[in-house]
């Protein structure tokens, strides 16, 4: 099983356009603005950072610096066509970084487009509803018996290949594909549809991938958050959830050069996701209980919030991929079905260390 180290970095920028290929009554066509956030996934060699332990603050500099280009700018004026996709295009010509596996653009918080080097394009929408439910297998002590509810969220993945195309999906497409399963899961209770008797997050995926691959061929994935901190992905064949924990932890960076503002003590915010792949249990309708894997990982955790991470025994440095990696081996007995840790020191820049079959493309 081959593992895998992936730095990221996101840049946030400012920016307006005009997307001229899109039909005459388009709203895009017309000037408009957007926050975009631009984002690089590599698998970086060593030696290429300042010092070892430097390398997810020299991604993110580079990026920084490539998208200082962009920042309040009308895009139009650096590319004729300035689609997500374009824009990522543009990016990754530009980024002087090794071992590039994707960059991408998201325009809104609920889209966007990733590119890799062959020009195979992920793109994403995210979806709400407002739902009530209930499980009906759990214990007799257990919360989600009871009947409750959540601002689900859901996102539709494509894959496709461009072949040097403007755009892919139109993202008023999928708007088009989801508004009828909208009317129909807003405002519901979920148990009361037909064939969610049992809707856990992974089954009500199921549900979604049902309905919609017939009208999508190029759906990939399907994401269900159930809330802000834990969902799953499928596929249409396998399943993977995962939860979300964050620790705010101080540190140095021992290997950092002298005058380094690294080597002082510092800290960071840490958002820390625990990925696992694993069949669905049949009888449950879940892969796992999003509440035993936190409270199996809470020890560990307790070790790492409001603490200086120099204190834990066989941590090499405090840097992002040692640290993805001493979390790896000290969750091995803890939670045997983890296969992705990915490690963000600040938003959207850290590491994702992965050695699951599923391998580091799934959405993140």
């Amino acid at each position: 099983m081959t593992t895998r180290l992936l730095h990221v970095a996101a840049v946030p920028f400012e920016a307006a356009r005009r997307v001229p290929i899109l039909p005459a009554e388009h709203r895009a066509r017309r000037l408009h603005g957007h926050s975009f956030l631009a984002r690089v996934r590599a698998e970086l060699p060593a030696g290429w950072a300042p010092f070892p332990g430097g390398e997810t603050d020299a991604l993110r500099d580079e990026l920084a610096h490539c998208v200082a280009a962009l920042d309040y700018r009308e895009l139009n004026e650096r590319l004729p066509v300035p689609t997500d996709e374009n824009l990522a295009r543009w990016l990754r010509a530009r980024l002087r970084a090794p071992g590039i596996q994707s960059v991408g653009i998201q325009s809104t918080r609920d889209q966007g487009a990733d590119l890799d080097g062959g020009d195979h394009a992920h793109l994403w929408r995210r979806f709400r509803f407002e739902a009530a439910h209930q499980l009906p297998k759990v214990p007799p002590d257990h919360k989600c018996g009871r009947m409750h509810g959540h601002g689900f969220e859901v996102i539709l993945h494509a894959n496709q290949d461009l072949e040097n195309a403007d755009m892919g999906l139109d993202f008023d497409q999928l708007d088009a594909l989801w508004a009828p399963l909208h009317r129909t899961l807003h405002y519901s209770c979920l148990n009361d549809l037909p064939g969610l008797a049992n809707p856990t997050s992974e089954l009500l995926s199921v549900w979604l991938w049902e309905r919609l691959k017939p009208t999508l061929p190029a759906l990939s994935w399907i994401s269900v958050y159930e809330t802000a901190r834990a969902g799953c992905h499928y596929d249409g064949q396998h399943f993977r959830i995962w939860t979300e924990q964050r620790f705010e932890s101080a540190l140095r960076l021992t290997r950092a050069p002298d005058g380094s503002p690294r080597r002082r003590r510092h800290g960071h915010s840490y958002l820390l996701r625990l990925h696992l792949s694993a069949p669905l249990d049949r009888i449950m309708g879940w892969v796992r209980d999003y509440g035993d894997i936190k409270e199996r990982f809470r020890p560990l955790l307790a070790r790492l919030d409001h603490h200086p991470l120099e204190t834990l025994p066989r941590l090499q440095d405090a840097d992002p991929a040692s640290l993805a990696r001493w979390l790896r081996q000290e969750s091995a007995d803890l939670i045997p079905a983890l296969d992705r840790i990915d490690l963000h020191q600040t938003p959207g820049c850290g590491v994702l260390l992965c050695w699951g079959q599923q391998g580091p493309a799934l959405p993140t």
